[in-house]
């Protein structure tokens, strides 16, 4: 086998069809268009979401709330999931969390709620515990601190 015998199998390379070049090609004329509208004009491209002149459907169904674009990027972390990915004695705070990939590195707050049962002893670092969070993690022997204020720059 030499480099200039390489081919490829058989019906794996089509040739492109080469349209609007007469009549004895069997595409001339038209191109495959069809007849007649915007379609088959030279240049034509559809605007996302364009239903023919139709009032589109993201202009026809009502607008609902707004997202506010100076929130915190805020994590409910649940006492289920401490209880799961934490042993006796760590610390749960967004270092951590972020470590265990427990949370998005996008993340700026985390929030503690009282979902789930806790079954060890913690030291919790969060910007908010839920009162009943609090109740729990206090009632195991834990700890509850606030995070350090990030340096002013």
């Amino acid at each position: 086998m030499k480099l200039n015998e390489l081919k490829p199998a058989e019906g794996a390379v089509k040739n492109r069809k080469r349209v609007g070049r007469g009549p004895g090609s069997g595409m001339g004329k038209t191109a495959t268009r069809g007849e007649k509208g915007q379609k088959s004009r030279r240049g034509y491209s559809r605007q996302r979401g364009f239903e023919g002149g139709q009032m589109p459907l993201h202009r026809r169904l009502p607008k609902r709330g707004f997202t506010n674009i100076h929130a915190i990027p805020t994590q409910e972390i649940g006492l289920a999931l401490i209880s799961t990915y934490f042993q006796e004695g760590e610390t749960v705070s967004l270092a951590t969390l972020r470590e265990k990939k427990l949370v998005n590195s996008t993340i700026q707050k985390i929030v503690v709620l009282a979902s789930g049962e806790l079954s060890l002893k913690v030291t919790v670092v969060a910007d908010r515990v839920t009162k009943g969070a609090r109740e729990a993690i206090l009632a195991k022997g834990g700890t509850i601190q606030e995070p350090a204020a990030p340096a002013a720059e």
